[in-house]
């Protein structure tokens, strides 16, 4: 029996590849939705990289802090802080547990797009009152 080809990308026949790693889901509804589309640039990558933590299971206890944010995403420091204030204003994040500067600690996060401990996702960012009508 002949060997499967590889592409040039590193996928078989199948379109399978062991290098991809995970993948994130991202509704339509989510990506359509009013809300979504509001997000400034910088808001939605912070989001992005937010999200892209979530393992399935420690969502309330996702963290990225102001500085690991801005060297990863190439943004600046106060650039990033309204990035985390506008995602938890229009409902996308919920702070859980606030970080602690002196003592080392960053923000840990719920997005309200997944389940958390045991309870469905609250899309928080549905019910902004200024996007009703």
């Amino acid at each position: 029996m002949a060997k499967r080809k590889k592409s040039y990308n590193g996928a078989d026949r199948t379109g399978r590849s062991k290098y991809e790693g995970q993948y994130m889901k991202l509704p339509y509804v989510f990506v359509h939705h009013r809300q979504w589309r509001s997000l400034s640039g910088p808001a939605a990558k912070v989001w992005l990289e937010l999200r892209s933590r979530f393992n399935g299971g420690n969502n309330g206890q996702l963290r990225l802090s102001q500085r690991e944010a801005s060297k990863l995403l190439g943004l600046g420091k106060s650039t990033v802080a309204k990035a985390f204030k506008e995602l938890e204003r229009k409902g996308f994040l919920v702070v859980v547990v606030q970080g602690d500067w002196y003592g080392r600690k960053a923000t840990e996060f719920r997005i309200t797009t997944e389940a958390c401990n045991g309870n469905l996702p609250t899309h928080d960012w549905r019910k902004d009152p200024s996007l009703a009508g």
